[in-house]
């Protein structure tokens, strides 16, 4: 795979060459410079920089050695620092790709891994810093052969993945181990590959020093008779004659001013749910006939969302949105389609919803579609760490 994006620390990979993003001055500047320089050597490499390289302009590149790394050289550039957008920041941005890989090529470099640029205390937005990359990495290798990994790693990311792991592992087995072994074995099959066949009523099932043990249970079953009518009434109202408990209390209800019953029930709580339940039928039946370009721009102004927002969250191009937005009829990959259902951050109706305006679904059999839901179910809309979750489970890329 010639391009591969990883959660790692940048100064612990093993490639030919590393990318740091460098001041343009001769000093070392914060973030991904700091721990270059420290884990490279810091006197060794600013006094190579002072005497070899001196200042640099915003956009351009140049190299090193790699001192005490791993890798045998450093390519440093000087990245943007993120105003509004309207600065030129972009071309700046892809400039630092173009260049450093253009540099690297040009020594001969076979692998090299670069920092997602600028994302961190220079500011550029981490979704929009994303899609330059990738643009400028692919666009690279249509006419190259490198082996490029994207490394991402802050605090913020690393901690995500920590926690998330453990629940998503958990998540796949109830939805995807289940579904395929019931798939394979049929139900009883399922049952026996758990150990969990169905048995009759009386048996159970001891774990005992990590081992399966089968027991019986020798319960006698009770005798059964059918109840009579007056034990069902000693039930229902308690020992007293059921008849006079049933006057008593016609008696009480009578007594009870009716200002006193409407105020004891809460109409109002019940009433609003059965409106909110009104406005969605009525919604849903607004945009029943939508196609899926149709519905996916109905919820991006549901949910207060922008368009440009949502095809950057969710890395599609912006060319093949323009499509979506523009062709009523335009039909998705089902990969975009997932993609957006992060972008324009869906809840798992809205996503199930919004597929099937494609013909698709969410598949428990399917493991992309499963780690998809995990991350919708939990409000989780960052598709480096779900391409990253992907890559970790041996499954196809989006990003990469």
């Amino acid at each position: 795979m010639p391009f591969k994006i990883v959660r790692n620390d940048i100064t612990k990979m093993t490639t030919e060459a590393i990318v740091n993003t460098a001041n343009c001055m001769p000093a070392v500047g914060h973030g991904c410079d700091t721990a270059v320089y420290k884990a490279a050597g810091y006197e060794e490499l600013l006094a190579w920089r002072r005497k070899y390289v001196g200042s640099a302009k915003v956009g351009e590149a140049f190299i090193t050695p790699g001192f005490r790394l791993p890798a045998k050289y450093i390519i440093h550039t000087v990245s943007p620092r993120f105003i509004d957008g309207k600065h030129g920041e972009e071309e700046l941005l892809r400039s630092c790709y173009r260049r450093s890989l253009a540099l690297a090529a040009g020594y001969g470099i076979r692998s090299i891994a670069f920092p997602l640029i600028a994302t961190g205390s220079f500011g550029y937005p981490k979704e929009e810093g994303m899609r330059i990359a990738v643009d400028e990495i692919h666009a690279f290798l249509l006419r190259s052969d490198m082996q490029i990994f994207l490394v991402v790693f802050d605090e913020n990311a690393t901690r995500m993945g920590r926690s998330l792991y453990p629940d998503l592992e958990a998540y796949i087995d109830r939805n995807y181990v289940q579904e395929r072994r019931a798939e394979e074995y049929g139900t009883s099959g399922y049952l026996r590959a758990e150990g969990r066949e169905a048995r009759p009523q009386g048996y159970s099932v001891s774990l005992k020093a990590s081992k399966r043990k089968d027991t019986w249970e020798q319960n006698a079953m009770p005798e059964l008779r059918r109840p009579e009518p007056e034990d069902l009434e000693e039930a229902y109202f308690g020992a007293s004659n059921p008849k006079e408990a049933v006057h008593e209390q016609a008696n009480l209800e009578e007594a009870k001013p009716k200002e006193s019953i409407l105020a004891e029930e809460p109409f109002a709580e019940e009433d609003d749910a059965i409106l909110e339940l009104e406005r969605r039928l009525a919604e849903r039946l607004e945009h029943m006939s939508d196609t899926f370009p149709e519905y996916l721009l109905y919820l991006i102004q549901k949910n207060g969302l922008e368009n440009a927002d949502v095809y950057k969250r969710a890395i599609v191009d912006k060319k093949v949105f323009s499509k979506i937005r523009n062709n009523p009829d335009y039909h998705p990959k089902k990969m975009t389609a997932l993609c957006l259902c992060i972008g324009a951050k869906l809840n798992i109706d809205e996503s199930r919803d919004l597929l099937a305006r494609a013909g698709y679904a969410l598949s428990p059999c399917d493991k992309t579609d499963i780690i998809f839901s995990y991350f919708i179910e939990n409000g989780i809309y960052d598709m480096i760490e779900l391409d990253i979750q992907l890559e970790e489970h041996g499954l196809p890329c989006i990003i990469s």
